[in-house]
């Protein structure tokens, strides 16, 4: 008798709990089509990369190091986006040249502290990666921003000391010619497949 009622009560105590369900309710947006309520709900797109086939293993590793590079280089390209938008909304409420040059010195120097260390230890290719990045966030190259904010001079030096180096600070950026792999590695990694 006591082992068919705890048999018993354990039954029901599990039944309890199989029909038991979270009744919360929320709204959504809906439409009615031919009489039924369908919900509008957004939902992200979905982009679908085909593997990609390599000639041999040193090339998929050359690959796998510039996938590397890319994801290295590409937080610093956003942000540089966006401090630029972030500086120019700024120097647009400056009218005085002398001011807006200050301002312009202090916000190198502390984007010189902030992260002069991880740029100057960036490879030659990070480098020239990052130079197309900036011009794909920006739509501006990089000698155009320097010339924007810091005079002709300047970004003429500075282009020059660049192509010293093997660098173009001029490089614009082609998502659909010679840097589709770089375009194809930035939508991946937007996405959240690598």
């Amino acid at each position: 008798m006591n082992k068919s009622f705890i048999t018993v009560f354990f039954f029901l105590f599990f039944i309890s709990r199989l029909y038991s369900q979270d009744t919360t309710k929320f709204k959504v947006p809906a439409k009615i089509v031919d009489g039924d309520t369908v919900a509008l709900i957004d939902v992200n797109a979905v982009v679908i990369f085909p593997s990609l086939k390599f000639e041999s293993r040193r090339k998929a590793i050359r690959y796998d190091r510039f996938i590397y590079n890319v994801k290295k280089v590409y937080p610093y390209a956003k942000l540089a986006g966006f401090k630029l938008n972030e500086f120019k909304k700024i120097l647009d409420t400056i009218p005085e040249e002398k001011r807006r040059k200050q301002f312009m010195k202090r916000a190198e120097k502390e984007l010189e502290k902030q992260f002069g260390d991880d740029i100057r230890n960036m490879t030659y290719s990070q480098g020239k990666i990052l130079i197309k990045l900036i011009y794909r966030q920006t739509g501006n190259s990089s000698f155009d921003i320097v010339k924007e904010l810091r005079g002709s001079f300047t970004a003429f030096i500075f282009q020059t000391l660049a192509r010293i180096f093997g660098y173009d600070l001029k490089a614009a950026y082609d998502p659909t010619g010679d840097d589709q792999a770089i375009e194809r590695i930035v939508q991946m990694i937007e996405s959240g497949a690598i």
